[in-house]
């Protein structure tokens, strides 16, 4: 008889990955597929529900798998990661039990969350989301706040790469004056994405807008703070699509309360998912929406498919897009 295999799918929230992945193409090799559609509680809850498997697909952080939870899986074998990177799962404790890592590099396009920033800028600048809440409501303009329009205005972009620079083309487009700042930015770095190189000082004393376009790293962990946030205008808005931690949430939290900036836009948290006890969502003047920068059907199916081939690979015993080969090399 074939040896079969148990799969699991994390966190299928939107309950689509059966409609955009191919998975008779696993089923008919004998691995059996199980879709978890909601976030485990602790690492307790997530090592009790995936001990009887043998492969686990991580889709990007949704579930962190710290080296507390890799140990409690006694009959992992393999692992996916969508994506490229998950600074939420410790490779290095796969690794020593000798558990391979596969992704899915690639993915095409960043235009899905570039065009979700811009879309979230413009949210705030004209309050959208409250406004289409008090249509609900059977209100009209009593309570809108912002009436911001973006012309003219200064767009502070901080993390000037292939993404940065999308969206500061976005903000050109809306004639917007546009300036950047990274720690490794030059002029002709910022000149080429159409931007020009400021002081991170600079910039977020005289932007409107501020967007963090950055990878999460030990190096941009926190980098907004208290006192970066008390140098931005009370009028200017602040928008995260890149990383929750990037700025200090706390911090934001002050700041928003105090009234030291008008309004942030986020789409990326300290903890995900955000509960509705959350600090966050007592306060009016910032929208919030539930990390959907990658959220697409064009990126999912990638990430299926790039699981499915990844599994494939495996199974065959030659896998492919090993973010950690030397695990090959253990027992």
């Amino acid at each position: 008889m074939p040896q079969t295999y148990k799969l699991a799918l994390l966190d299928d929230y939107q309950k689509v990955s059966q409609r955009l992945g191919d998975w008779d193409r696993l089923r008919k090799r004998g691995v059996e597929i199980t879709v978890f559609h909601e976030p485990f509680t602790s690492v307790e809850d997530a090592a009790a529900k995936l001990a009887p498997f043998d492969m686990v697909q991580l889709l990007r952080e949704r579930t962190a798998f710290p080296r507390a939870l890799i140990e409690k899986l006694p009959n992992l074998k393999f692992m996916v990661l969508t994506g490229a990177r998950a600074s939420s799962l410790d490779d290095k404790a796969a690794t020593e039990r000798g558990i391979p890592i596969s992704n899915t590099p690639g993915g095409g396009s960043n235009a899905p969350t570039a065009e979700l920033s811009w879309a979230l800028l413009m949210m705030c600048a004209r309050d959208l989301a409250k406004a289409e809440t008090l249509m609900r409501a059977g209100k009209w303009h009593d309570g809108i706040q912002n009436m911001v329009v973006l012309e003219g205005k200064r767009l502070g972009v901080i993390g000037l790469g292939r993404l940065g620079s999308r969206v500061a083309g976005y903000g050109k487009a809306f004639g917007m004056d546009i300036v950047a700042w990274s720690q490794n930015l030059t002029a002709e770095k910022a000149a080429a994405g159409g931007a020009r190189l400021v002081s991170k000082d600079e910039l977020l004393a005289t932007s409107d807008f501020v967007t963090i376009h950055l990878v999460l790293s030990q190096r941009t962990r926190g980098l907004l703070g208290a006192a970066d946030l008390a140098k931005m205008k009370k009028t200017a808005m602040l928008i995260n699509t890149s990383r929750g931690p990037i700025v200090d949430e706390a911090a934001l939290i002050a700041a928003l309360k105090a009234g030291t900036i008008a309004h942030a836009g986020l789409d990326v948290y300290d903890h995900e998912p955000v509960g509705a006890d959350h600090p966050l969502s007592k306060l009016d003047n910032v929208t919030l929406i539930p990390h959907l920068g990658y959220v697409v059907e064009e990126s999912y199916r990638h990430f299926y498919a790039g699981t499915i081939e990844d599994i494939e690979a495996w199974l065959d015993g030659k896998p492919i897009n090993l973010i950690n080969p030397e695990a090959l090399t253990r027992k």
